[in-house]
């Protein structure tokens, strides 16, 4: 059985490390690092807020952590496929390459699944690499036919 646990302000540092490795994985390797000590502040802030609408579950390694998944609420407003305007968002789920294959991230992912139940978020959107998208497909996640862009400002 596989020890999922509520990361906390100290698991900082290795959420950004996590999430290198997953940005890394899906867009090739970036040698820019400047974000790195935003978003470790971020998470310091943010982790430590109980009543927060960001979260993540973690798997620990000796020195550090395995894997986990990091999700937050929004708050968009309500429409019709929406009512009561709340969205749930998954993003770094990733486990080291040396631990891979052992469930880390199914159970990070289950957890933070039922993290948004206990919120009754309606729905939780991800964007998933080649390699994870069976995990998610046997987690009930399915394609939309939403169109995405983005303007970069």
């Amino acid at each position: 059985m596989t020890l999922v646990r509520r990361a906390a302000p100290k698991d900082a540092e290795e959420l950004v490390r996590l999430r290198k490795i997953m940005l890394d994985a899906c867009s090739g390797p970036n040698p820019d690092v400047s974000w790195q000590p935003l978003a470790v502040a971020a998470l310091r802030e943010r982790l430590g807020d109980p009543g927060g609408n960001l979260t993540a579950f973690v798997v620990e390694r000796p020195g550090g952590l395995a894997a986990c998944a990091i999700g937050s609420i929004e708050r968009p407003l309500p429409g019709p496929g929406n009512p009561r305007g709340v969205v749930g968002h998954v993003f770094s789920v990733a486990t080291d390459p040396d631990m891979r294959r052992q469930g880390y991230s199914r159970a990070c992912m289950q957890a933070l699944v039922g993290w948004f139940r206990e919120r009754e978020v309606p729905k939780v959107d991800l964007r998933a690499s080649p390699e994870g998208e069976p995990l998610y497909e046997a987690l009930g996640f399915v394609r939309t036919r939403e169109p995405a862009m983005r303007l970069a400002l």
